[in-house]
């Protein structure tokens, strides 16, 4: 078969969704598809179904897919706001050539960038998008902008330290705690099946990615949370107490809606993410408010640059403190702790609800995510009182969850639920959600008040 043919029977598969092409909105597989209408599917919203079908097909885990929600969504906004000058150039790359379509420099710059983040050339995805549009001047100079556009950034964003953040070993940046805190890898001791697992339980995940320079922040040692409890302190038995009675396999306290809430969030490295996850329900409140396409694609990019960077000052302070998680403090420390509390109970057979990450507790990353995302939504729809239901996105992998559907009626309170999933889950300690959701709230209100502000 050569070239042509290739594409050809390429093309063919993808007109009827099979391997090789993003699965068409309606059809089983697609994000969009679960929350949004037909009539509300556009161009910006294909490239973001394109790119969570890549993060669930890649079983890429979340640290990973913050960064690459970033790069395409932000450079698919310049390149289409640049032919529109509606919102601010933060990028210094000026107006677009005349005559371009915003569209088609959109799709061509995120596929550009989406392009080297995912190391796949997206042949068949490009095809099919650029297929929407008549050939005329107006598609020529879009795409030829677009992927000027797309270049900048994949440029700009080569050294930025993101390669060896997907290595799992530590470089030597991060010098370890040495005390009883210092967190161990992790087994699987959890009760909740199916549901992903992870392969490596030698080394910690991404130990790179608080290295990463951050898009909307000087340094992510400027969002460094504070010092953790001692090991002493009746802080930590509190702690340690409400995740043993709680987030344990078969915990007396917990409640159904709990355990529901721990599955619901759990959004593992074999589908959307928790980046891909806050989304997808971006997708249906800006199909729900009517946004515009170009409204659309500022939110996608505040949104992936939010995710990007509190994934990086998350990670920082993983590793910074390097705090073990509970699963260790309570089957093998509880006894070393000197902490006078009689409720540090050792129990070596404590089970969590759903599988334990293989990095460090504090902060945690599931956090970080959701109120990142959910202030973002709040400022960029002009209020958090959002009335909406939503269904997992990646039910396959939790059969429990199918038919099920959670009912919100603000943004804070999705951030409140994700954050505390991971306690109900048994996976983190409270503090580790409290001090991320700051960190989330104070970067998204950073990019807020920086970045893609409306021209007068």
């Amino acid at each position: 078969m050569n070239r042509r043919e290739f594409l050809g029977a390429g093309a063919a598969l993808g007109s009827i969704g099979l391997a090789g092409c993003a699965v068409p909105i309606g059809r089983r597989g697609s994000y969009a598809g679960q929350v949004i209408a037909a009539k509300d599917f556009d161009t910006a919203t294909y490239w973001i179904d394109v790119l969570l079908q890549q993060f669930r097909d890649s079983m890429l885990p979340p640290p990973r897919t913050a960064y690459c929600l970033s790069g395409p969504t932000i450079a698919g906004f310049v390149a289409a706001n640049a032919v529109t000058g509606t919102y601010s150039d933060n990028f210094g790359l000026g107006p677009a050539p005349q005559g371009a379509d915003p569209e088609v420099a959109y799709g061509t710059a995120f596929a550009t960038m989406a392009s080297e983040c995912l190391l796949t050339p997206m042949t068949f995805q490009r095809l099919a998008f650029m297929a929407r549009f008549p050939d005329g001047q107006a598609k020529s100079i879009g795409a030829e902008w677009g992927r000027k556009v797309g270049l900048h950034f994949v440029k700009m964003r080569t050294f930025d330290k993101s390669g060896s953040a997907k290595l799992p070993y530590y470089f030597h940046n991060w010098p370890r705690r040495g005390d009883i805190l210092q967190w161990l890898p992790n087994g699987e001791h959890y009760v909740a099946h199916p549901g992903p697992a992870f392969d490596d339980y030698a080394r910690g995940l991404y130990p790179g990615e608080g290295k990463i320079t951050p898009w909307s922040i000087k340094a992510a040692k400027d969002y460094q949370a504070p010092e953790f409890y001692d090991s002493r302190s009746p802080e930590f038995a509190e702690e340690f107490h409400l995740v043993r009675t709680l987030g344990g396999g078969d915990s007396k306290i917990r409640t159904d809606d709990q355990t529901e809430i721990a599955i619901f969030w759990e959004d593992g490295p074999w589908g959307a993410t928790p980046p891909g996850h806050m989304a997808q329900i971006a997708m249906l409140l800006f199909a729900q408010r009517g946004f515009s396409f170009l409204e659309k694609a500022r939110g996608y990019a505040m949104l992936g640059m939010g995710q990007c960077d509190a994934a990086i000052v998350a990670w920082h302070n993983k590793y910074t403190f390097d705090i073990l998680r509970p699963e260790t403090a309570i089957r093998l420390r509880a006894r070393q702790f000197n902490n006078p509390d009689p409720r540090m109970v050792l129990e070596p057979k404590w089970e969590t609800v759903i599988n334990t990450p293989n990095f460090p507790s504090y902060t945690s990353g599931h956090s970080a995510f959701g109120s990142a995302a959910t202030r973002t939504l709040a400022l960029l729809l002009g209020t958090d009182s959002v009335s909406f239901s939503h269904q997992s996105p990646d039910q396959v992998i939790w059969p429990e969850l199918r038919g099920k559907t959670r009912h919100f009626t603000s943004l804070s309170q999705v951030a409140e639920e994700n954050g505390m999933s991971r306690i109900y889950g048994g996976v983190h300690w409270l503090r580790d959600h409290q001090e991320s959701t700051k960190l989330g709230y104070a970067l998204a209100e950073n990019i807020n008040a920086k970045f893609f502000t409306a021209r007068v």
